[in-house]
C-alpha cells in the first residue's frame, strides 16, 4: 500500500500561477509572511515600500506569490512608466498638450512650392495650427506681384512669402523687391532649393555638393551623392524623413520662418 504525503506547503506558497500586479502607488496589499498591510508609497530595485494606517514605512522584496490583494495571493511588478509628452514642439516652442487648432486666419504664408510648404509642416506644424495659420505653396515667385494683389493682404489679412535663393542680383530678388505693402513680408534664404536648407549632418553627407550653372540642381545633387536622379521625390521623402527638429536646419531657414510667423500673428 503506497504511503501518503501530503503536501505541507502553505497554500499562497504552491506553484499556481498568480496574476501580475504592477504596484502602482497607493494600491493597498497585504506582505504574506509578515501580514503587514499599507498602501504602496515607492517601488525601486525590486522592493516596494508600503505604508500602514498609522504612518509606518516598511520595505519588503518583490518576490513571486509575495502579497495578497483582495486576499488574492499575487505578484508585485514594477509599473510600466507612462512615455514622457514631449515638452518641446519640433520647432522648440513650449509644447502645449491637448490644445485645439485655432480657426485659420485671413493671413497666409505662402512659400514657393510643395517641399518648403511640407518642410515648414514638419517643424513648424503644431505651431501653425495652434496659432491659426495656414501654409500654402506658390510653382514659382515670377507672378508674385499680381498674386499678391489678387489676395489683398490688408492690416488683419497679413501675408508673408518664403523665397528660395533671395540673394542680390538674384531674379528672386528683383521679383521680391515689386511687391512694396505694409501687410507682406517678402524674405528669403540663400539656397538654391529648399533642399539646402537641412543641415549635411543630418543627412549623413558632408556637405552639398556644388552643381555647375545651368544644370538641374536636384539632378546634379543625386547624381553627385548617388542618389537616384530620377526620381527625386523619393529622394525628397527621403532628405525629409531626417527632419525631426529645428536643430536638423539651417539658420538662414529658420530665422526667416519665424519671422514669417511673427509677422502674420502680430496684433
Amino acid at each position: 500500500m503506497r504511503s501518503y504525503d501530503p503536501d505541507l506547503t502553505p497554500s499562497w506558497k504552491r506553484s499556481a500561477p498568480v496574476p501580475e500586479i504592477p504596484a502602482d502607488r497607493d494600491l493597498v496589499v497585504e506582505e504574506v509572511t509578515t501580514g503587514f498591510c499599507g498602501a504602496v508609497i515607492r517601488c525601486e530595485a525590486g522592493t516596494v515600500t508600503l505604508e500602514d494606517r498609522f504612518g509606518k514605512h516598511r520595505v519588503f522584496p518583490m518576490e513571486p506569490r509575495g502579497f495578497l490583494l483582495e486576499g488574492r495571493v499575487v505578484t508585485l511588478v514594477r509599473p510600466v512608466a507612462a512615455p514622457a509628452r514631449p515638452t518641446r514642439t519640433a520647432s522648440g516652442s513650449v509644447a502645449v498638450p491637448g490644445a485645439r487648432a485655432r480657426v485659420a486666419r485671413a493671413g497666409r504664408i505662402y512659400v514657393e512650392g510643395r517641399h518648403d510648404a511640407e518642410l515648414v509642416e514638419r517643424v513648424w506644424g503644431d505651431d501653425l495650427r495652434i496659432e491659426g495659420v495656414v501654409v500654402e505653396y506658390l510653382e514659382g515667385v515670377d507672378d508674385l506681384p499680381s498674386i499678391v494683389a489678387e489676395f489683398g493682404p490688408a492690416p488683419d489679412a497679413r501675408l508673408g512669402v518664403l523665397v528660395d535663393h533671395l540673394v542680390p542680383g538674384s531674379k528672386e530678388s528683383r521679383i521680391a523687391a515689386q511687391v512694396v505693402s505694409p501687410d507682406v513680408l517678402v524674405v528669403g534664404h540663400p539656397y538654391i532649393d529648399v533642399w539646402e536648407a537641412v543641415k549635411p549632418s543630418s543627412l549623413g553627407i558632408r556637405a552639398w555638393p556644388t552643381v555647375p550653372r545651368g544644370q538641374d540642381w536636384k539632378t546634379g545633387v543625386c547624381r553627385a551623392l548617388g542618389w537616384p536622379h530620377d526620381n527625386t521625390g523619393a529622394v525628397w521623402r527621403h532628405i525629409l524623413s531626417k527632419v525631426t527638429s529645428y536643430k536638423d536646419l539651417e539658420p538662414e531657414l529658420l530665422g526667416r520662418v519665424e519671422e514669417l510667423i511673427d509677422f502674420v500673428t502680430a496684433p
